[in-house]
C-alpha cells in the first residue's frame, strides 16, 4: 500500500493560515473549505468554543464506576480528565492535572482509590477533587512551607459540571449549558433511550484506535448515508443499510448538531437489490456469502422500527446499535489532522449467556478492524490527505439540496449541511 508517512506532518501554509484569513466561501452551506479540517488556529478555537463551551461532553458510563472510589481516565476534547465516584455515591469530573506543578496525577485507565496522590510531590486530593493534604505544608524546623494564609480550598483540582442521563455521564466547562434533556432534543433522546432504557449495563470490552483525520470527519461520516450504500460492501450485500430499505437520517430539530442514521433490515439474510440500483453500487458483489451466518442474526429486543442506528451526539459521542451489538464511541481530537477513538462495548446485566456471546460475535462488525469500521477509517484518512495537500480547497455538499438537517432520502447530505450551519454560528464563520 502506498505510504505517505514521510509527509504526514506537512501542511502547506495555504491550508494553515491566520484565523482572520479563514473566510467561508460563497455558496454558504453547499461548500466546506479545507481549512476547517487542517488549520491549527481553527482547531484551537474549536477547543475553546465547542469542547470548553456550552456543550455536554460524554466522559463515561456509570457502569464503569459503579462503586465508591471507582474512577476512570477520560477526555473532554483534548483535555485529560478523571471521572470519579465519591463515598456518598456522587459523580465528579475534574482535570487530570495537579494544582501544584501540573503533573497528570492519575496514571491508570480505571481503578478504585480512597484518594488521588500526585506522584511528583505527593499532594493529595479526595474523590471530589478537593485538595486535602500537602507534605511539609508548615515546613521543617520552622523553615520553609506554605504561607500562613494558604487555603487548601482555593487550590483544588479544576472541576467540571456533571450530569447523567440513563447511566451515561456527561461533563461541561459551562455553567450555562441547558439541561441534558433539552440539549439532546426529544427526537434524539427517543432513540438514545432505546439503548439506555434504564436497564443495568454489562461491560463487554474496549477498543482504541487512532485515525489520521480531523475529528469532525467522524461526525460527517455518520451523518452521511450516501457513502453507506456505496463504500460498505457488507452493509449492502447483507442488507443492513440499503437504498430502498426503510431508512432515515434524523437531525435534531433545534440546532441540527446531533443526528441518528437508521435503517430497518428486511427479514431476508441477503439483500434484494434492483438491477438499476446495482448499477450505481460498485460495492455490491453478487454471490458474496458468509461462512458463519450467525453474524446476520437479528434478535428483536427493542421497541423500535430500526435494526441499525448510529447516533451522533455533538461534540464527542457516538451511540451504536448495529443489530445486537451495542456500544459508545468517544471522539478525542488530537490536533487538526488526527483523532483518537475509544470504543466501549456493552450488553445488559439480564442478558443470557447466549445473548452475550451473540453480542460479542456481532461485535466483529464494528471496532477499528471490523467488517464495517475498517473501510471508514481508511476512507477518512484518504480525505484528510487530500484536503491537506491539494491546490483546490472546497468540498461540495449539494446532495438533496432542498433539505437541511433531517433527510427523507439516503442519497442526501442534508445532515452534514445542518451540522455546519450550527458550527459556523458558534465558531463565528
Amino acid at each position: 500500500m502506498f505510504s505517505t508517512q514521510s509527509v504526514i506532518k506537512i501542511t502547506p501554509n495555504a491550508k494553515d493560515g491566520a484565523l482572520e484569513d479563514c473566510k467561508w466561501p460563497e455558496g454558504g452551506e453547499f461548500f466546506i473549505p479545507d481549512w476547517v479540517y487542517t488549520n491549527q488556529a481553527v482547531y484551537e478555537r474549536e477547543m475553546e468554543r465547542i469542547f470548553r463551551g456550552k456543550h455536554w461532553n460524554y466522559v463515561a458510563l456509570e457502569a464503569e464506576i459503579p462503586d465508591a472510589g471507582d474512577y476512570k481516565r477520560s477526555f473532554v476534547g483534548e483535555t485529560p480528565v478523571v471521572v470519579s465516584r465519591a463515598e456518598d455515591g456522587s459523580i465528579h469530573v475534574f482535570e487530570n492535572r495537579c494544582a501544584h506543578r501540573g503533573a497528570e496525577f492519575c496514571r491508570h485507565s480505571r481503578g478504585n482509590n480512597k484518594e488521588f496522590v500526585c506522584p511528583y510531590h505527593q499532594w493529595s486530593y479526595d474523590l471530589k477533587g478537593n485538595l486535602q493534604g500537602i507534605p511539609f505544608k508548615r515546613g521543617v524546623n520552622k523553615a520553609g512551607g506554605m504561607p500562613k494564609d494558604f487555603n487548601n480550598q482555593e487550590h483544588g483540582l479544576k472541576k467540571l459540571r456533571v450530569t447523567t442521563l440513563r447511566g451515561v455521564i456527561f461533563a461541561s466547562y459551562s455553567e450555562e449549558v441547558e439541561p441534558i434533556e433539552e440539549y439532546l432534543t426529544p427526537e434524539i433522546q427517543e432513540e438514545f433511550e432505546v439503548v439506555f432504557s434504564g436497564k443495568k449495563l454489562k461491560l463487554l470490552g474496549y477498543y482504541k484506535n487512532e485515525i489520521p483525520c480531523n475529528w469532525k470527519m467522524y461526525h460527517e461520516n455518520l451523518k452521511d448515508p450516501y457513502h453507506a450504500t456505496l463504500l460498505h460492501s457488507f452493509l449492502v450485500v447483507f442488507g443492513l443499510l440499503v437504498a430502498g430499505n426503510d431508512s432515515a437520517m434524523i437531525a435534531d430539530s433545534k440546532h441540527y448538531r446531533h443526528g441518528t442514521m437508521a435503517s430497518a433490515k428486511k427479514e431476508d439474510k441477503y439483500a434484494s437489490i434492483s438491477e438499476d440500483n446495482k448499477k450505481e453500487m460498485r460495492s455490491f458483489h453478487e454471490g458474496m456469502r458468509l461462512e458463519d451466518e450467525r453474524f446476520l442474526e437479528f434478535v428483536k429486543e427493542f421497541n423500535s422500527p430500526w435494526s441499525v442506528t448510529m447516533q451522533t451526539i455533538f461534540p464527542n459521542m457516538i451511540v451504536q446499535r448495529e443489530m445486537n451489538t451495542l456500544g459508545v464511541r468517544h471522539i478525542i481530537p488530537n490536533g487538526p489532522n488526527g483523532m483518537i477513538m475509544l470504543w466501549t462495548m456493552f450488553g445488559y446485566e439480564d442478558d443470557t449467556e447466549e445473548m452475550t456471546q451473540h453480542r460479542l460475535r456481532q461485535g466483529n462488525l464494528m471496532g477499528p478492524s471490523g467488517f464495517l469500521g475498517l473501510e471508514d477509517n481508511e476512507a477518512m484518512k484518504f480525505v484528510q490527505e487530500g484536503v491537506r495537500r491539494s491546490t483546490t480547497d472546497l468540498n461540495v455538499v449539494k446532495l438533496d439540496a432542498g433539505a437541511t438537517g433531517t433527510a427523507n432520502s439516503l442519497i442526501s447530505e442534508a445532515a452534514i449541511r445542518g451540522m455546519y450551519r450550527y458550527y459556523r454560528q458558534i465558531m463565528g464563520f
